[in-house]
């Protein structure tokens, strides 16, 4: 549950800091953390399925893990931001 959470978090502040760093693709803060949250739990899965989880087969917390679970929420949650963004632009919607 905790990598879980720790995906979740850490994909709202790579959308946020997404966000701030390419202005045109900014969905609002809001909008930013919704795509975020979004984009680091699939981050965060992805990196389960693949074995590479938080928490590992005895369930024991360990730095790498968790640096990983940051790591891959912020990355995705960054990505879909970035993706959500280009395909709004791309719509023509401001």
């Amino acid at each position: 549950m905790l990598p879980t959470i720790i995906s979740l978090l850490s994909g709202a502040l790579g959308g946020n800091l997404a966000g701030g760093l390419i202005k045109n693709l900014s969905l609002g803060t809001l909008g930013n953390s919704i795509a975020g949250i979004l984009g680091g739990g699939l981050g965060g899965t992805l990196l389960g399925m693949l074995g590479m989880s938080a928490g590992g087969a005895e369930g024991a917390l360990d730095i790498a893990s968790i640096l990983g679970s940051v790591a891959s929420g912020g990355v995705g949650g960054g990505a879909l931001m970035a993706i959500i963004g280009l395909v709004k632009n791309m719509m023509g919607s401001k």
